[in-house]
C-alpha cells in the first residue's frame, strides 16, 4: 500500500505518495509546450520568437510521480517572454519546486538573420534552428547552444571524374557549443557558412544564382572536410570549452545521406 499525502485542500496528493519498486527515473516531465521568448540579436538588439520547451527532472526511487502542473507554472511565473539570461534561473527554480536533484530543459526556437544576396544585394531573411540545452545537478549548471546551419556542399570526387558539372546538395551542419563567455548565434552561423562549399540564401536573383553555383564548384567539400574545417575554427576560439560538430549531406544522386561527427573538449575544461 502507498501512503498518500494530503494537499492544503485536503485532497490526496497521489504523486507525492511513496513507491515501493526502488527504481529511480532519469527524466520525467513535459514535452512540446510553446512559450514566447526574447533572444539577443546582434544587429537589432533583441528578437522576439516562440520556443518549444521540454522540461524534465530526475525522480527519486521513493516518489510515485512528479507534479506536471508545476512545470507549466514555472514557465508562466517568468516574465511574459523568457530570455537566454533567465534560462539558468529557470533550471534552479525547476529543481527547487519539484524537489529534485537533477533537471534538464531544452528550449528550441527559430532564429532569423537578415542576409544580402552576394551580387544583387537583395535582402531576405534566413531562419536557423536553435536550441538552448540546460542541465543542473546539485549546484552545477551547464548550458549549451545548438545551431543547425543549412549550407551547400559539392562533391570533390564528382567534380574530379566528371567532364561537366558535379553533384551538389543542401547540407545541415549542426554545432553544439559549451563556452565560458557569451557567443552570438550569428557568430556560429558565420563560422559554419565560411567553411561550406557555399552559403544558402532566402532570395537570389539570376546573377546571384550564377555566383553561388560557381562558388560551390570552386570550393568542393566532402562531409569529412566540412566537419574538420569547422572544428579547426572552433578549436581556435578560446571562449569555447567543448563542442560537437555534425554534418549531414542530403545526397542528390544517392539514396542515402552522408554524415560525419567530431566531438571535442578543451583539456582541463570543466
Amino acid at each position: 500500500m502507498t501512503q498518500e499525502k494530503k494537499t492544503m485542500t485536503g485532497m490526496p496528493d497521489v504523486q507525492s505518495s511513496t513507491d515501493s519498486r526502488q527504481i529511480a527515473i532519469n527524466k520525467v516531465g513535459i514535452k512540446s509546450i510553446r512559450h514566447p521568448i526574447v533572444v539577443a540579436d546582434k544587429a537589432e538588439g533583441v528578437q522576439h520568437t516562440i520556443a518549444n520547451f521540454n522540461m524534465y527532472v530526475g525522480l527519486p526511487h521513493n516518489f510515485k510521480g512528479t507534479h506536471m502542473s508545476r512545470f507549466v507554472d514555472i514557465l508562466n511565473n517568468q516574465s511574459r517572454e523568457i530570455s537566454v539570461e533567465s534560462f539558468p534561473i529557470m533550471l534552479q527554480e525547476m529543481v527547487q519546486r519539484l524537489e529534485a536533484e537533477t533537471g534538464h530543459i531544452e528550449m528550441n526556437f527559430p532564429y532569423f538573420i537578415n542576409k544580402a544576396a552576394p551580387v544583387s544585394g537583395v535582402q531576405s531573411l534566413m531562419d536557423y534552428d536553435v536550441t538552448l540545452i540546460g542541465d543542473i545537478n546539485g549546484n552545477n549548471i551547464c548550458v549549451a547552444v545548438k545551431v543547425v546551419v543549412p549550407v551547400t556542399s559539392l562533391c570533390p570526387c564528382s567534380k574530379e571524374i566528371s567532364e561537366r558539372g558535379a553533384h551538389n546538395q543542401r547540407s545541415h551542419v549542426t554545432v553544439t557549443v559549451k563556452s565560458k563567455n557569451y557567443i552570438w548565434i550569428e557568430e556560429i552561423v558565420a563560422l559554419v557558412e565560411k567553411e561550406a562549399s557555399c552559403e544558402v540564401f532566402g532570395l537570389l536573383k539570376r546573377p546571384d544564382e550564377k555566383y553561388v553555383t560557381e562558388r560551390a564548384y570552386d570550393n568542393p567539400k566532402f562531409v569529412e572536410d566540412m566537419v574538420r574545417d569547422v572544428a579547426a575554427r572552433l578549436n581556435a576560439d578560446t571562449r569555447i570549452d567543448a563542442y560537437s560538430v555534425e554534418s549531414e549531406n542530403f545526397e542528390s544522386i544517392h539514396n542515402h545521406s552522408a554524415y560525419a561527427l567530431i566531438e571535442w573538449q578543451r583539456p582541463n575544461a570543466g
